[in-house]
């Protein structure tokens, strides 16, 4: 019985912590809320520009591997961090994009959406503060 309990103590301890992932915009932006698809699509460069004649929308990624990425990914594309490569490989291959910007961190990506009206990211929300504006909140 205690081997059973200790086993399942580590597999508690194994399962990543999901976090809320908050998308943000400067605080500039026109956009007042976003839906994931409007995301998504701006995110996957099917769009390139914010809903409403928001106007144009420079998407800024966390790097490959955060989990931060995989956790937004997941929520509002539906995709896991594989196919969101593959996706983008075919995409580069047929001359149809290439995948949004990477930054390091998510202060990166705060400091970068402050200082750009065009900018849009993703954070986790433990970090959204008033230097920018969260348009999505995904649980």
């Amino acid at each position: 019985m205690k081997r059973i309990l200790a086993a399942l103590a580590l597999a508690a301890l194994a399962v990543p912590a999901c976090a809320e992932v908050v998308v943000i915009v400067n605080p500039k932006n026109p956009a007042a809320s976003m839906s994931p698809e409007q995301v998504a699509q701006v995110f996957l460069g099917r769009s390139n520009s914010f809903p409403g004649g928001g106007g144009a929308a420079t998407p800024l990624d966390q790097k490959e591997g955060a989990a931060v990425r995989d956790e937004f990914y997941a929520k509002v594309a539906d995709k896991s961090a594989g196919q969101v490569k593959a996706y983008w490989a075919k995409q580069m291959f047929s001359g149809n994009g290439s995948p949004p910007r990477e930054l390091g961190s998510s202060a990166d990506v705060k400091r970068a959406v402050a200082a750009d009206p065009t900018a849009i990211g993703y954070v986790e929300k433990s970090a959204l503060d008033s230097t920018v504006k969260g348009v999505l909140t995904v649980p």
